[in-house]
Parts: structure tokens; C-alpha cells; sequence
């Protein structure tokens, strides 16, 4: 589960013993320190592309160095599975673009070109052709006529072409799905009146329906089993003459030539583990690459999540549901990372009292944990990122999703702060708090706190949110379908809203006051009500999970608070504020709505649910819509991000690896090329 930035402003206050040692610095004439490090690359469509440090790595040891870099490695190797898994035609149409960006031999300064690789970066951003974030398949502003005219001056023998297929057969293939809006228009559709599986393009089902899949996964399910498998978790769900089952991820099956790769990397870096825990999750997580077992990969998350000494950690595997309509199947992903000792500090206290949280949570006592296990939190600089995290990335993360194992082995949480200060040093002085908000004093106020509450949500979130509560017996992890993703990450972030206004935040000196607090329900609620907004196109409605669950939990709020106006809808100089009138019962609101939250989740109350998220967490406001959109547009500012990585390098003396250096690359075009020369291993149809 994971936890994304919010939205494209992040404040200014930032820890400074937290990157005491960052490279890129300097001192400024009177002492102070001055970030030198360029974090914008480029901006282009509604993308800004940033850069990040990985403070920390010079002080490791050579062991702890290679560890890192095998790891980046295997990161970087199952970067064809999620474009495929993204749509059937991906990687076709990203071997297209890349083969015209490389051999084409025309102008390359004229607007259509230019317009070609602005879809191009999209396609390499969005790992395919659907937004990363609205679902949506965007479409090339180049002509159907000019894309022919690119691949006619283009090299075709560099075309992805199936065994006996021309370059017209070929352009007839993949031009309708590129330029056709109404063809595979959308990557997950979660309308609740559509069957989910044959109106979304992702590379799950083939052949399959709604009922198909649902009536297929039932049949597994054993209400009894006190440790549930996550079925479908690493499979593709197809039907061939009547026949439905399996194509199961594994190094004999499907993706093997990309797992096969990343289990090269994996063994590599179980001869480098810095203990023998970690040695064994390492082995175990390759014997599941081999198998396609997941009871192996439920035995290597128990593994994981009890290797609490390791100072390297990472991800690696089919993780998160969140692209499929069904909640079942996950997308692969990795992240390398390693612990910031220093700021974990606060992640530490918190995990410490997790028992106290539960004990204390205003929901029914039935769904709390009598006994809170093995939740551990730190706060960690990424070194790498791949697949699903990749280059758009979560914040914060928390793993593993097991409902079973979380109650009886724990959890683990992160949160990712060298990523938050790339997105600090990028947000600085663009105007956006100014614009939305109210009066000078939210904004003193957000400048003062914003920093350090942001930071210490994402840590409630990930570490207590989703490691917090309990399923009745007999309730599948699964009984809320489609809106499982909306209705856990509103859980979730519900948790660390109710507790950053609590005194136990200013006891454990984690806040220096509950005034803080207010600098995060100020942001929250703006942004459910209203600035996420510029992330939706006109006449659209709320897609995304992350996004639903924000407006779910703001929406909610301001209705039930009307009586007493807790948040209250002002206008001046003809623009739309949401101001908090009453902080207090905001507080009080929040908690009453992560009781009703979590008694849906622990029930399996489906229809309860959907009654929440297409209530509150859909539908746009048209006239507010257009308002914000105008305001934001006026920033010239790009809602989303995403990064380009670090790049690795051993050094070597006599054949012996002396070191590993890191090197931060400003070229987005130049690191995608390079990955799709160098680490791509899947055939174009998979």
C-alpha cells in the first residue's frame, strides 16, 4: 500500500540534520547552506520531470555499495512488465516510438515533431499509452498522416514486427489503438454500472468478462483458511476454447525472460546480503520467481517483514491491485533503499506506541488488534526505482498487504524523504499556496508546520493507518471489489488525520504543538475539495483511488459539518476558498468517519462502501471544476512529477569491484533510450 504526494506543493520548512550530507550543497557568503543541485529537468504536457539525491551512499561500505547495486539492477530489469501489464500494445507502440526517435531521417525541429516527442516522453513517463494517474489513454496532437510519414523515413527493419508482418500491417495494428479515442479508451474502469474487465485495457484478462473472473477466483476462496492466499496476485486470467485458467508470472512462464533476469541480479545480491535474514528473504523471494508459488511469496513477506537489522532494504515483485478493476492483480515494482538513521528517530517513537493507537482509535472495539505485532517504520533514501514506482513514485509505503500476515506477523512502513525534499526544492516559490490560499495567516501557518505534518501523516498513514483493525472472521480481503484500493487508502489516511490533532502528537514530541495539526487539515482539506482538481480533465469524473479517497473524506466532512460550519464555502474577488471554521470537530468528524470506514472494511459491508466512494469520492463539481483549473492555469505549473534515477557504476581494479559510484543524469530521453536498449528482455506480445 502506498501513499502518494498529495499535490504539487509541498513546503519549505525542510529538517536540515536530515541531509546535513547531501551532496549538491554549499555555503552561502553568511554560513547558510545553499542547495546547488538542479532538481527540474524539463516540464512538458502536464509532467515536470525532477531529479533526487541519494544522500548517504558515499558512507556506505563496498559490501553494503554492490547490495545497492544489484539491486538497482534487478530494479531497472522488469521494466517490460509494466508496460505490457499496462495495455497489450505498449511496448509495440514504445519499440515504434523509440525506433522513429533513433533512425528518422526528416526535420526535427518542426512543430509535428515536436509534438511527437511530447507523446513519446508521455508514453516513457505513463509506462504506456494511458495516463499514469487519470486512466485515461491520451491522445497523439501529431496526425495520423504525419506518424505515417515518420515511419516512412524511418528505419523498418527496427520495427517490432511479428514473424511475416509488413510495416502496413503493422501501422493498421497499432494506429487505431494510438489515435482511435473510443478504442481501449481507458486503463481501469471502475464505473460501477459497466463490467470492470471488458471496459479496462490492462493485460490481466484476455478473453474474460466480469462474471468470468469473479465466478473463477470465488471457487478458490476458503472462508475457513485462517491464512488466505492472494489469488491472482501473479497471473494473467485467460480463456482459450472455453477454458479459463492461469498464465502464472514465473521464470518458465509468462514475463520469464524478465524474471529471468531479475533472479540474475537477486542471486548477485544474496552473495553480498548483509545478514543471513536478509540472505534468506533473498533466496526465498527467487525460489517464488521460479515457481510462481504464492504461498513461497507469502513465506518470503514473513521473512521480509522480520528483517528489522538490515540497513539495505527493497521491494521486488507483483505488489500492489491497484490497476486492476478488481483489486486481484498486482503490477510488478521495486524500490532500493536504505535507512536515514537520523530521521527515523520519529518513525521509531511512533511504531513504539502502535498499541497505544489501536487501544485508542475511536473505532468499534470488534475490529481493533487485541495485540499489535511486529509494526516497525523508518524513514529511508530511495536509491532506486523501478516498474510501478517508476519514475512517478509513492512517498510512503507499506508492506505487506496480507491481511493475515499483518495480524500475525506485522507490517513494515516507510516513509521516503529524499523524495519529499525533491519535491520541496522543485515546489519552491511557484505561487500555488499563495493562489488557494484564504489569507496570510494559512499560509504562515502551512510555511511554519506543513513540512514537518506532511511528513508525519505519511508516517501515521503507512506505519498505523494500514496496519490498524482487524476482518471479522470469515471476510475476505477482497469483499469490497472495485472499491477496495478508494475505501483503504481513506482508512488510512482517516488514522493520521484523527491522531496529528491528538496530545499524544505534542507528549511524545513528535508535534511541538496541536496547532500544527491545523496546517494539515487546512492542506487536506483544500486539496480534497478543491486543487486536486487541476489533475481531472473538463467533464470528467474522479478515477483514481488516492484521489477518490481524498475527496470521499473532505466531501464527507463538509456536508456532515454544515450544521455547525465547521467548513465553510467563502468567495472573494470572485474565487472559491474552503475555510476550516472549527478545528475541533473537524477532529471529531474524522473520527467518526475512519469508525464507519473501518466497520465496512471488517465486515465486508460491499454496498456500504459503494454508497461512500460514489457518493462522495466521484463526482465533480463542473462550475468549481472550471474556476480552479483557470486559477491553476495562470502558475504555468505541472500537477504531476516523476524522477529520473541515479545511475550506478562499478569501479574495478585487477577484476575486483573497488567501489560503486553514483552519478545523477539530466537527460530523460537519454535514460530512456538507454533502458529500452539495455533492459528490455520481453518479446513485443506477451
Amino acid at each position: 500500500m502506498r501513499k502518494f504526494q498529495n499535490f504539487i506543493f509541498i513546503t519549505i520548512m525542510i529538517s536540515s540534520l536530515s541531509f546535513s550530507c547531501k551532496p549538491g550543497t554549499k555555503l552561502s557568503g553568511n554560513g547558510e547552506q545553499v542547495d546547488t543541485f538542479k532538481y527540474i529537468v524539463e516540464q512538458f504536457a502536464d509532467l515536470k520531470i525532477l531529479r533526487y539525491q541519494v544522500p548517504g551512499f558515499d558512507t556506505l561500505s563496498l559490501k553494503q555499495k554492490e547490495l545497492v547495486y544489484y539491486l538497482s539492477q534487478a530494479a531497472i530489469a522488469g521494466r517490460d512488465i509494466l508496460f505490457d501489464q499496462n495495455g497489450k500494445y505498449n511496448l509495440a507502440i514504445r519499440r515504434t516510438l523509440e525506433t522513429i526517435y533513433e533512425t528518422y531521417k526528416g526535420d526535427r525541429n518542426s512543430d509535428d515533431f515536436k509534438k511527437f516527442m511530447v507523446y513519446t516522453k508521455r508514453v516513457w513517463f505513463s509506462n504506456g499509452i494511458y495516463h499514469h494517474y487519470a486512466k485515461d489513454k491520451f491522445i497523439p496532437e501529431f496526425s495520423q498522416d504525419y506518424f505515417k510519414q515518420l515511419i516512412a523515413n524511418s528505419d523498418q527493419t527496427k520495427l517490432p514486427l511479428a514473424s511475416g508482418e509488413t510495416a502496413d500491417k503493422f501501422l493498421a495494428k497499432i494506429m487505431p489503438v494510438m489515435f482511435d479515442p473510443n478504442i481501449l479508451p481507458k486503463k481501469v474502469c471502475l464505473e460501477h454500472d459497466k463490467d470492470l474487465v471488458l471496459n479496462s485495457a490492462v493485460n490481466f484478462y484476455e478473453g474474460i468478462n466480469q462474471h468470468d473472473a469473479e465466478a473463477f477466483y470465488d471457487k478458490m476462496r476458503n472462508p475457513s483458511d485462517q491464512e488466505p492466499i492472494s489469488y491472482g496476485l501473479n497471473s494473467k486470467l485467460v480463456k482459450e476454447n472455453g477454458k479459463v485458467f492461469e498464465k502464472v508470472y514465473k521464470i518458465d512462464g509468462l514475463y520469464g525472460p524478465a524474471i529471468k533476469e531479475i533472479v540474475k541480479w537477486l542471486e548477485k545480491a544474496a552473495g553480498v546480503a548483509e545478514n543471513e535474514t536478509q540472505k534468506n528473504g533473498i533466496e526465498k523471494l527467487i525460489a517464488y520467481y521460479k515457481t510462481g508459488s504464492l504461498k513461497t511469496w507469502d513465506e518470503y513477506n514473513v521473512i521480509w517483514v522480520g528483517d528489522l537489522k538490515s540497513h539495505i532494504d527493497f521491494i521486488n515483485g507483483f505488489i500492489e491491485n491497484y490497476e486492476d478493476p478488481l483489486s486481484l492483480k498486482a503490477t510488478w515494482e521495486s524500490v532500493v533503499n536504505f535507512k536515514n538513521v537520523e530521521a527515523t528517530h520519529r518513525t521509531e517513537i511512533i511504531s513504539a506506541n502502535a498499541q497505544w493507537f489501536e487501544d485508542h482509535s475511536p473505532v468499534d472495539g470488534r475490529f481493533k488488534k487485541k495485540q499489535v505485532k511486529g509494526v516497525s517504520a523508518k524513514v529511508i533514501n530511495v536509491a532506486q526505482l523501478g516498474g510501478d514506482c517508476y519514475p512517478s513514485t509513492p512517498i510512503g509505503i507499506n508492506l505487506p498487504n496480507a491481511d493475515w500476515i499483518r495480524k500475525e506477523h506485522g507490517s513494515k512502513s516507510v516513509t521516503i524523504e529524499n523524495i519529499t525534499y525533491a519535491y520541496d526544492q522543485a515546489a519552491k516559490g511557484n505561487g500555488f499556496l499563495e493562489e488557494f490560499s484564504y489569507n496570510k495567516d494559512e499560509v504562515d501557518l502551512v510555511n511554519k508546520y506543513g513540512f514537518i505534518t506532511d511528513n508525519l501523516h505519511t508516517d501515521l498513514h503507512e506505519c498505523l493507518g494500514h496496519g490498524s483493525g482487524q476482518l471479522l472472521p470469515g471476510v475476505s480481503s477482497d469483499a469490497l471489489k472495485n472499491y477496495q484500493s478508494a475505501l483503504e487508502e481513506a482508512r488510512a489516511d482517516l488514522f493520521a488525520l484523527y491522531y496529528l490533532m491528538d496530545p499524544k502528537m505534542v507528549e511524545l514530541k513528535l508535534l511541538p504543538s496541536t496547532d500544527a495539526a491545523k496546517a494539515e487539515y487546512i492542506k487536506y482539506i483544500r486539496n480534497g475539495l478543491m486543487t486536486q482538481l487541476t489533475r481531472i480533465q473538463p467533464g470528467k469524473n474522479i478515477e483514481e483511488a488516492h484521489m477518490r479517497n481524498r475527496q470521499l473524506i473532505a466531501s464527507w466532512c463538509f456536508e456532515k459539518g454544515k450544521a455547525d460550519n465547521v467548513i465553510e464555502k467563502k468567495v472573494k474577488d470572485g474565487k472559491t476558498y474552503f475555510v476550516i471554521n472549527d478545528f475541533e470537530k473537524l477532529h471529531k468528524l474524522f473520527g467518526e468517519l475512519l469508525k464507519e470506514i473501518q466497520r465496512i472494511k471488517s465486515e465486508g459491508d460491499f454496498e456500504g462502501g459503494k454508497a461512500l466512494v460514489e457518493n462522495y469520492g466521484v463526482k465533480v463539481d463542473p462550475k468549481l471544476h472550471a474556476e480552479v483549473l483557470e486559477r491553476y492555469k495562470k502558475l504555468n505549473l505541472a500537477p504531476y512529477s516523476g524522477f529520473i534515477n541515479p545511475e550506478y557504476t562499478l569501479i574495478e581494479k585487477d577484476g575486483k569491484i573497488t567501489d560503486v559510484k553514483v552519478s545523477y543524469p539530466v537527460d530523460f530521453i537519454g535514460q530512456m533510450m538507454r533502458y529500452g536498449k539495455q533492459h528490455s528482455f520481453l518479446p513485443t506480445y506477451n
